[in-house]
């Protein structure tokens, strides 16, 4: 009896894992497909393209670290699949979205005073029709906002899986908008909401994880690393030009911040750090690559502090390989932001061997060991220029960081993508195998429903019977 049983349930597993394989690269029977829901079936047909959806509520031609990281996936993920972003549409009018990838925006609100603005996908009945359309296989928000929150309600209702990464510290955002802890808790926990309604969540870096953590998060998020496309630049020719250009003499030392320019990246904690490192006599040129809300304020700010002489504000560069060579022409990255998560600047200046000086407990620093990979400082802007001083003057553990930096903090997207894609797969088997298992439980359900009614009426059906001879024998 016992050998019976077990054998019914070894077939019992065997055809679950028949109704189960269609992520597996197995081959289906005839008689699973009739198992299957149909909508199941369609969506994971191995024999056409994945449809992802990318939902971010910023994006080109607005430049920041999330943009660049959705542009990146995107741009990769197309040459094996079908990939689709989801965004607002542009401040400038004249933009035109020309990409390897379809790129589907809906109409904004815009919100004075920011770089960014409020989607409004509600309202906007063609973008509605698109994502309708889009027939997507998995859903991957960037941002927990009004673009967000249409991915996920796209995947909830097409019982779809959805990821969602954590690029920023959002606590840190709301208190800086408000200045009022009560509403930054009440915005953070609907922010945290999104994040916990998604199948899986993705931190940039360990210490996100952590901080997303004490957020709420109820399963802990799952570290999948930032990259870049920049490839070491080694035309010294090109570099020697560059260096011309801007009168940088053999005995000065090239400093470089790329970022937005606003307070946030604690860009004047690094104009007065310049200040100090200016009355030690130390001979350098600082470069600030970027745009942003406070550009016109920090630009008086430098004349202010007479520091023309000693720092250039360059704007804005879309060009890689043109801030390829600013990064392979520095000798140190500043980067002082106790905002940042998980940097694309401190990766992309290590792909041209350039450390990053940061500041001790910063969450983008995350995976730096001091005068190995890189380099810490106090937040205090004398102590900082003091770092600076002391990284020059060990010149053998200098040339060891540059090298360290290249092994260990560079990371290529080419290389990221494939663990993306390949959690991407096992997040649709995931969800393939609890929609098949819910079926089979509601049809599990629905046919003991079924049962008890029918032993529910036999039974009556026997009392009557039995009511009946009795009178009848009476």
């Amino acid at each position: 009896m016992k050998k019976n049983n077990t054998q019914k349930k070894k077939n019992a597993n065997n055809k679950f894992a028949q109704e189960t394989n269609n992520w597996t690269g197995k081959k289906n029977s005839q008689k699973v497909a009739k198992v299957q829901m149909p909508c199941v079936t369609k969506k994971f047909d191995e024999n056409r393209k994945m449809n992802i959806g990318l939902f971010v509520d910023s994006f080109f031609p607005m430049i920041d670290g999330v943009v660049n990281v959705v542009d990146n996936y995107a741009k990769r993920l197309c040459k094996f699949a079908n990939v689709t972003v989801f965004t607002t549409a542009p401040r400038d009018k004249n933009f035109v979205d020309n990409f390897d990838y379809k790129v589907v925006r809906c109409s904004k609100f815009e919100v004075p005073g920011l770089d960014y603005d409020l989607g409004m996908p509600s309202f906007d009945s063609k973008f509605q029709k698109e994502l309708k359309d889009s027939n997507l296989d998995i859903v991957h928000i960037h941002s927990p906002f009004s673009i967000g929150k249409a991915g996920l309600a796209y995947a909830k209702k097409n019982k779809l899986p959805v990821v969602a990464t954590n690029h920023s510290q959002f606590k840190q955002d709301f208190f800086k908008a408000t200045n009022s802890p009560a509403i930054t808790d009440v915005l953070l926990a609907n922010v945290m909401k999104v994040f916990n309604a998604c199948d899986e969540n993705w931190a940039v870096n360990s210490q996100v994880a952590k901080v997303y953590d004490e957020y709420g998060l109820k399963k802990p998020a799952k570290v999948m690393h930032n990259a870049t496309d920049m490839k070491f630049f080694d035309d010294k020719a090109q570099i020697d030009k560059l260096r011309k250009k801007y009168a940088i003499a053999n005995d000065e030392k090239v400093l470089l911040f790329v970022g937005r320019i606003c307070e946030l990246k604690n860009i004047y904690f690094s104009l007065d750090a310049l200040i100090e490192l200016k009355k030690m006599g130390f001979k350098f040129k600082m470069f600030f690559v970027g745009s942003g809300q406070d550009e016109v304020a920090f630009a008086k700010a430098i004349e202010k502090n007479n520091m023309q002489d000693f720092v250039t504000m360059v704007g804005r560069i879309s060009d890689r390989t043109e801030l390829a060579k600013f990064y392979r022409m520095a000798d140190l990255l500043l980067f002082p932001s106790m905002y940042d998560c998980a940097s694309l600047v401190q990766i992309e200046a290590a792909s041209q061997k350039t450390p990053t000086l940061f500041l001790q407990n910063s969450v983008t620093s995350d995976g730096i060991v001091d005068n190995k990979n890189g380099y810490f400082a106090v937040q205090k802007p004398k102590k900082f220029a003091e770092r600076i001083v002391q990284i020059f003057d060990d010149k053998k553990t200098y040339e060891s960081v540059c090298e360290n930096c290249h092994k260990t903090v560079f990371l290529s997207w080419d290389d990221e993508i494939q663990q993306v894609y390949q959690n991407y797969q096992k997040l649709i088997r995931q969800n393939q195998i609890k929609l098949i298992a819910k079926k089979r439980i509601n049809s599990y359900k629905l046919t003991r429903k079924m049962v008890a009614q029918q032993t529910k009426f036999a039974k009556k059906k026997i009392a009557k019977q039995t009511k009946a001879k009795k009178e009848k024998k009476n």
